[in-house]
């Protein structure tokens, strides 16, 4: 079961979601660089389930501990290991759910490829895992912030079940803006409208998706390949690695089917010796590589599968049964607390191909 993500800045993680703890191996991170395991902390505050009304009540604190790879605070070069003890896990609440398939989980899928499942909550498969991804970015967007001046990695909501909040420009969006409210939507006047569709949902005890806009500036150019490992695909396997995410788009995305190429096209500019381009409908990538503008990029997360409405299903013998939920601690819509895990991604995305390029500039002749 591949668990490790990146080449040159690889992160393998680990744990189940109802285990003894959760957590990451960071291997290829370089030595020298001063790591604030408060603002690793920070960033796992951001993730935790129990945040708000519309999140899940599971009451974890998901305090991280450095294992190794830090001395002083200072990076050595060697592995970090970050673990996060499992605090509040409720196995029990599971028990009359080992046998049957809950619908749009990963049980009979799971079950089917490795011959055994985890017999409460969703093991591997569960958003829980992301902790060790949100760790390692909160490590690597220190490393990033260091050496790349305007650095800025900022997602938000940006729509809930097709109602679209609306953000004038997606560069200006500060992490602060996005933490003011608990839907994290920088739409002051509309946000209040889509929390009301989450709110009614969780009422009805069902769920609902949308959409999560990231926009990444600082990103020098150069970053990416041009065939296997374009920056725009290792960001959509990324974001599509996410529990829960169903599509992935750059730039304008699908709009551009929509246009011809003489609408579509960024023309290019120089300025006190800078190119740059007039418009940025790439999303700040083309061929593959970063062109030096703001990249951006949405994905859509399909709805909890988690509800607590009797639906039909079978067990594992085939047998019909009526899923009838008693308990369970779930989030009527995961876009909140996916925030912060598109943010890690992308991050992750960008310190493995920085420090890809570091290494190509430093061979070439």
């Amino acid at each position: 079961m591949p668990n490790t993500f990146g080449h040159a800045f690889r992160i393998t993680t680990f744990g189940e979601s109802h285990g003894g703890g959760v957590g990451v191996v960071i291997d290829g991170c370089p030595p020298g660089y001063k790591i604030d395991l408060d603002l690793v902390q920070t960033w796992l505050n951001r993730r935790r389930p129990g945040q708000s009304k519309i999140s899940s009540p599971r009451d974890e604190k998901d305090r991280v501990e450095c294992l190794s790879g830090l001395e002083g605070g200072i990076t050595l070069g060697t592995p970090i290991a970050l673990l996060v003890r499992n605090e509040d896990q409720k196995p029990g609440h599971y028990s009359d759910l080992q046998q049957v398939f809950r619908p749009s989980h990963a049980d009979y899928t799971t079950l089917t490829k490795y011959g055994v499942r985890p017999g409460s909550g969703g093991g591997r498969a569960s958003a829980r895992e992301t902790i060790g991804r949100v760790a390692a970015a909160a490590v690597a967007e220190q490393i990033l912030t260091a050496k790349l001046p305007g650095f800025r990695c900022v997602a938000y909501v940006d729509s809930v079940k097709g109602e679209a909040a609306h953000i004038d420009d997606p560069a200006s969006v500060t992490r602060d803006e996005v933490e003011a409210h608990i839907l994290r939507c920088p739409d002051q006047a509309g946000r209040a409208r889509l929390e009301a569709i989450i709110t009614a949902a969780q009422k009805d005890g069902d769920s609902v998706g949308g959409t999560i806009a990231c926009a990444i500036s600082g990103v020098p150019v150069g970053l990416g390949d041009p065939v296997f490992d374009k920056l725009e695909a290792d960001l959509a396997k990324a974001m599509m690695s996410l529990p829960a995410s169903k599509g992935f788009e750059v730039g304008l995305g699908f709009r551009s089917t929509l246009m011809f190429g003489s609408e579509h096209n960024d023309a290019f500019t120089s300025s006190n010796g800078r190119i740059s381009t007039v418009t940025n409908r790439s999303g700040g990538i083309q061929g593959g590589i970063s062109n030096g503008e703001l990249v951006y990029c949405r994905v859509a997360f399909k709805p909890v599968a988690t509800i607590f409405k009797v639906q039909d299903s079978v067990d594992a013998a085939g047998v019909p049964v009526k899923l009838r939920p008693k308990a369970g601690r779930h989030d009527p819509c995961v876009l909140p607390r996916a925030v912060p895990m598109v943010e890690a991604m992308a991050i992750l995305v960008v310190m493995d191909h920085w420090l890809r390029q570091q290494m190509l500039v430093a061979t070439r002749v």
